[in-house]
């Protein structure tokens, strides 16, 4: 067939745009897969952002899909493509200026995919690639962060948060979260050794020493984060540019970052849930014929975990 089901929008806004039809099926170019979706991760704000409605050059490139952490199986392989065979199950993450997985399928860049973790389903394996992603590149390739290390998380429940919690953990660090107080036993049992209730305490009035920040909330908290490092800490954010000057006067270094696609780390946290060592974290599931619901809030206190549209619940790869 040469054509799918989709969800589209046609003129750039908010969720109102977004529209459940027939839209056309795409072909693999060279370097790329094609990939029949079984589910496939969200983020609310990808609306927002320019990239979400333009080319890598800032054109026009409407209509478009969103949703960009598919979950799927490879159905066609482009030109060049060697390493992935029809049949492969793969997890992975798109680019934001190309169209996204919030249909039946998809073409990824082969270098873009994994191979998914065997021992979860496809609707958790759709929740991992960005948030999970971030926070491994964020600790690991920006932070540095050695075992025996002390990690603040702020934002522990968050999207990224519930992943840096387990990794920092993982990776052998002393974990502190911070958070509202219904996520303290969540944060706790995804791996951390202490939490900081917002609304009970001051994170910078208890806390000194810190080797290092992961900020994934920005504003006055990224600020005031520079008073519990230590001389020579570091403070990563993936949600504002932190304040260089601050960062020199309290000696430490600071970076804001925009996670990218990564077949290696892919693979890692692939093999870190199949040992066990990583849970993904499923907020709720929503099928593909209602995609404009997801991203429209609830009203009520959001469950910690990514948002997961389900494409194919019974499994089939075929349109």
């Amino acid at each position: 067939m040469d054509t799918m089901m989709a969800l589209r929008a046609h003129t750039r806004g908010g969720p109102e745009q977004l529209v459940y039809e027939q839209a056309p099926r795409p072909e693999p170019a060279e370097g790329e897969a094609l990939i029949a979706v079984h589910a496939t991760g969200i983020t609310l704000t990808e609306l927002d952002w320019d990239e979400s409605w333009t080319t890598s050059d800032g054109k026009d490139r409407t209509p478009v899909i969103p949703a960009h952490e598919p979950s799927g199986t490879v159905v066609a392989v482009g030109a060049g493509v060697s390493d992935l065979a029809i049949g492969d199950e793969v997890y992975g993450l798109v680019d934001f200026d190309r169209d996204g997985a919030a249909a039946e399928f998809t073409t990824v860049p082969a270098s873009a995919l994994a191979a998914k973790p065997r021992t979860v389903s496809h609707a958790e394996a759709a929740a991992l690639p960005l948030a999970a992603l971030t926070a491994w590149q964020a600790l690991v390739d920006h932070a540095g962060l050695r075992a025996g290390e002390t990690v603040l998380v702020h934002g522990a429940a968050g999207g990224v948060g519930v992943y840096a919690t387990q990794l920092a953990a993982a990776l052998g660090a002393r974990v502190i979260g911070t958070g509202r107080p219904r996520h303290a036993e969540i944060v706790r049992q995804l791996g951390a050794d202490r939490f900081i209730d917002l609304t009970a305490e001051q994170f910078d009035e208890v806390l000194s020493g810190v080797d290092v920040v992961l900020d994934a909330v920005g504003g006055d908290a990224l600020r005031r984060s520079f008073a519990v490092l230590k001389p020579g800490g570091r403070l990563i954010s993936v949600a504002a540019t932190p304040d260089q000057a601050l960062a020199e006067a309290h000696q430490v270094r600071a970076a804001y970052f925009i996670v990218r696609p990564d077949r290696t780390e892919l693979t890692r946290l692939a093999e870190m849930v199949d040992s066990g060592r990583l849970r993904p974290v499923v907020g709720r599931t929503v099928p593909l014929a209602e995609g404009r619901s997801a991203y429209v809030g609830t009203g009520k206190p959001s469950k910690p975990g990514k948002i997961v549209l389900i494409v194919r619940p019974d499994g089939t790869d075929q349109a």
